[in-house]
């Protein structure tokens, strides 16, 4: 059976969703897991002890643990201070591999995001084992996606070094292979893309007068943002739009997502809400379980994804499971996830203008909705996770062969 690291050093994938630091990569992170572990792959999910409750190992699936390794206090820390923990968490999680009983410990490395992938390198030279690295998002194109980002040069140096030195890098689409190779100096032969993965069976359309009874909501339409609530989501942009529609429309628009380390923005949107003279009609629900969030997809007449940069966009993956109509910032992944006219509408000027203009198309014609939901569960079929998962699996038994074939050529020069 073939060992697997898997590095989720600031977060981890049994957190709630919704959260400042919670989101796709958390989904990613876990049900990939899943999918290894049930191919026979023996999964060790490493991630940085945020609770001093928490055991330091638990069961996740077949084949898969999570373990908690401390590195600083056992409570939330800012990601800007992650860092200073870095080399403790190493060190933990040295020690417990070494107490695997074998050496190495791992046949392979699955890092995800920076932190996770500075871990990675040191261990990817310790051990000389083969090192495949995710990094979501990349910190250059968070700085010039918006020019209040302002994300640490130290980021930068450990992404550009990721980008040299992992022996695979996989992004989850041509868009951030294109960035990785113009920003990174990344060699496109070492690049695999695979897209991420949606639960099918979670996610899929559902009767929407019984998803809206369930939860409480009227025959009113319904516009539906999920994510995390931070300035990067452009959630200013789709409060601004939606107080351009018609006047009297009937609509609320569903915030889904957020934690108490997001309460101050989201106190500063709903000051916006109310200044525009549509605060009662914009709801902050804070964070959803994610076993529940179907029912709001399948409640939502469209689900609006107006982000400044996303290099994925796992939420319009899940609303067009759903037949749930996206309407989108045509950035990063978003653009080969939606498609333009097909299953939603990309928009290309980050401004409250055309995301309105494309909201009243859809919030007025049922028809169209009802196109555009079938096109998009018809799209996303082939994002199934056992499509991911294979993906993944021939990238690692293309590495783990390399790596035989270099240990026999080693053993027959030292012959």
């Amino acid at each position: 059976m073939r060992r697997l690291a898997m590095i989720s050093y600031h977060t981890s994938p049994l957190a709630p969703l919704g959260g400042r630091d919670t989101g796709g990569m958390n989904v990613y992170v876990r049900q990939l897991s899943r999918e290894l572990g049930q191919r026979g792959f023996q999964v060790d999910v490493f991630t940085r002890r945020q609770d001093a409750s928490s055991p330091q190992v638990i069961p996740a699936g077949e084949n898969v643990r999570v373990v908690h390794l401390d590195a600083g206090p056992p409570r939330p820390i800012e990601k800007a201070r992650l860092h200073q923990h870095l080399g403790e968490f190493e060190e933990n999680l040295v020690r417990f591999a070494a107490e695997q009983g074998q050496e190495p410990a791992y046949d392979l490395l699955h890092s995800h995001y920076w932190l996770s992938g500075w871990v990675a390198l040191r261990l990817q030279e310790r051990w000389g084992v083969p090192h495949v690295t995710m990094f979501h998002t990349l910190g250059e194109v968070k700085n010039r996606a918006r020019v209040t980002e302002h994300e640490a040069p130290l980021r930068i140096r450990v992404e550009r070094r990721l980008a040299q030195e992992a022996d695979r890098i996989i992004c989850a689409s041509e868009h951030e292979k294109h960035l990785l190779s113009r920003l990174y100096d990344a060699d496109p032969g070492r690049v695999a893309v695979v897209p991420c993965g949606v639960d099918l069976d979670l996610f899929r359309p559902q009767d929407k007068g019984a998803a809206r009874q369930a939860l409480g909501l009227s025959d009113e339409r319904i516009i539906l943002f999920v994510g995390r609530i931070e300035p990067l989501k452009g959630i200013d942009i789709l409060i601004n739009a939606v107080a351009q529609l018609e006047e009297g429309a009937d609509f609320h628009v569903l915030i889904v997502g957020g934690d108490k380390r997001s309460q101050r923005q989201v106190s500063h949107l709903q000051e916006l809400a109310s200044g525009l003279g549509i605060g009662e009609r914009v709801c902050f629900l804070g964070a959803v379980d994610h076993e529940k969030l179907p029912l709001y997809y399948n409640a939502a007449d469209v689900c609006v994804v107006p982000s400044y940069y996303e290099s994925f966009g796992l939420v319009a993956l899940e609303a067009m499971a759903c037949g749930t109509p996206v309407v989108a910032s045509r950035v990063g992944g978003l653009t080969g996830t939606v498609k333009d006219g097909e299953t939603g509408y990309l928009i290309s000027w980050r401004c409250p203008e055309p995301f309105a203009e494309r909201l009243e198309l859809l919030l007025g014609n049922e028809t169209l909705r009802h196109r555009f939901g079938e096109s998009a569960r018809e799209l996303v079929e082939r994002y199934r996770w056992t499509n991911v998962a294979e993906a993944v699996v021939e990238l690692y038994e293309e590495l783990l062969g390399d790596t035989v074939l270099e240990e026999e050529r080693t053993l027959t020069e030292i012959a």
